[in-house]
C-alpha cells in the first residue's frame, strides 16, 4: 500500500574527455606562453645581446652591484677588463654583468 514500485533511472552520460578537460588546459598553456614564457625568453635574448655587445667605453654594472669602464674586451674569450677606480683593474666574465650603458647614455633615475 505505501510501496511505491523503482523504477529504473536513466544512466547519466560520461563526460566527453576531450571537451570537458583538453580545452581548458590548451587554453590555460597558452596563457602561460603569452603572458610568462615569450616575454621572458625575449628579455633574456635582449640582456644577451647587449652583453655581447659591449665596447671599450662602456659603463657596466656587475652582478655584484660594481660599477665600472670597459678598458678592454676580447673578441676570442668571454672575458672584459674592467677599472672600477683609479688603478683598479679587474677581469670579469661578460655572462656575469647585469647591464652596459653605452659612453653617452645617461645615468637613470631612481625615482
Amino acid at each position: 500500500m505505501f510501496v511505491t514500485p523503482a523504477y529504473a533511472q536513466a544512466i547519466p552520460s560520461p563526460v566527453d574527455p576531450l571537451g570537458g578537460l583538453l580545452v581548458p588546459m590548451l587554453l590555460m598553456l597558452l596563457i602561460f606562453y603569452f603572458f610568462l614564457i615569450r616575454p621572458q625568453s625575449q628579455r633574456a635574448k635582449q640582456h644577451r645581446d647587449r652583453m655581447n655587445a659591449v665596447r671599450r667605453g662602456d659603463t657596466v654594472i656587475t652582478s655584484g652591484g660594481m660599477v665600472g669602464r670597459v678598458l678592454k674586451v676580447s673578441d676570442t674569450s668571454d672575458e672584459i677588463e674592467v677599472e672600477l677606480a683609479d688603478n683598479l683593474k679587474v677581469r670579469i666574465i661578460k655572462s656575469t654583468l647585469m647591464d652596459v650603458r653605452s659612453k653617452g647614455e645617461p645615468v637613470k633615475d631612481a625615482s
